[in-house]
């Protein structure tokens, strides 16, 4: 275990945790005390009918979710949901490669699937908050790939769901991406076979990492707009180095990888022998597919063609400046957007 200030209580706390003791993976090989690190914004209702939950993305965390999306007056609103936001394994707040203890720590620490977020977050909901019902999973990015899992995987207890910029089968285009991310850090000759004493000796393979989100989270867009103005940055240099290269180099290399690994290899056709047309088809909810339209790799096109395989589903396009990017809200337009699909689907009928 290794000391990071980033993952920590002053930074993106408030949370609880929550033991789902040792953790079979689907991979093999199992996390012997798997801690998952939650926050819950509101009550649950007597009959626990008004529980959404919200998983994490690449990197994000509870307090990031709360910030961007749940809010007073909004669609997410705690004063009419209980809306229970998780830290996916490999987070670095839940159970990661950095915080676990010797020896299924840092380099060691075992292969996570999508799959597995998905199954011990069913445990925690139904076990410690004993719902058997949730009224709406949403979820971005890494997020949206949880959401598709649930709603394959537990479709009984998803009534709605909500993917934002991601995909129910990764493509061959992200997975490549993803290779590249890794290479970004192990490239660094401080990564030492993930073995580094503090996660600043590999800031070079952590900048590089950066750099390359720059290229493909955002969009050209946003760079020929000047939209890194919306930032509080003052010029391009200062977007890069001080936004950028700030955020990622505070995070553990470890983490990250975790992270990308499962990414490249989130699929729900797992669920019924590779084919997704199949596992589509066993969503029950009433389906939101929510691409945003200037994301690069992530793309309309991509969702438009996982949609169509839903039943009851539709396919909202958000518009943004900012690719993939746009998730993080920079936009006063991008939040009325998704209010607005959401508070649509949540107020839409369904079957319980």
């Amino acid at each position: 275990m290794i000391e990071n200030p980033y993952y920590s209580q002053e930074l993106h706390g408030p949370w609880q945790t929550w033991s789902a003791g040792s953790f079979e993976l689907e991979d093999g090989g199992n996390i012997p005390d798997l801690q998952l690190a939650y926050v819950q914004h509101g009550k649950l209702n007597r009959r626990k009918d008004n529980a959404i939950l919200i998983p994490t993305w690449y990197s994000g965390t509870s307090k990031v979710m709360e910030q961007l999306y749940i809010g007073k007056g909004r669609a997410l609103d705690p004063a009419k949901y209980c809306i229970i936001v998780v830290n996916q394994i490999g987070s670095g707040i839940s159970s990661s490669p950095h915080n676990t203890p010797p020896p299924w720590n840092m380099a060691k620490f075992p292969r996570v699937r999508i799959a597995d977020d998905v199954r011990a977050q069913h445990k925690l909901l139904t076990e410690h908050f004993k719902i058997k019902s949730l009224a709406l999973v949403v979820g971005g990015s890494m997020g949206a790939q949880q959401v598709y899992e649930w709603a394959v995987r537990y479709p009984e207890l998803v009534r709605r769901a909500a993917p934002i910029a991601g995909y129910a089968k990764n493509t061959d285009h992200d997975f490549l991406y993803g290779e590249i991310l890794r290479e970004a850090i192990t490239s660094d000759a401080g990564w030492n076979d993930g073995w580094y004493k503090d996660h600043r000796e590999v800031h070079a393979g952590l900048r590089r990492h950066a750099k390359i989100w720059s290229v493909m989270g955002l969009c050209p867009d946003f760079f020929a707009s000047e939209s890194w103005r919306a930032f509080g940055c003052t010029s391009l240099q200062d977007f890069q180095v001080g936004f950028m290269e700030g955020l990622f180099t505070q995070m553990d290399p470890n983490d990250l990888l975790c992270m990308v690994w499962k990414w490249q290899r989130g699929d729900v056709s797992r669920n019924t022998g590779g084919d997704l047309r199949a596992a589509l088809k066993r969503i029950s909810a009433k389906t939101f597919v929510m691409p945003i339209d200037t994301d690069m790799f992530f793309t309309v096109a991509d969702c438009k063609r996982e949609q169509k395989l839903i039943k009851d589903s539709q396919l909202r396009i958000i518009k943004s400046g900012g690719g993939h990017f746009g998730l993080f809200g920079f936009e006063a337009e991008y939040h009325e957007q998704i209010d607005r699909h959401l508070g649509e689907l949540l107020s839409s009928k369904v079957s319980d």
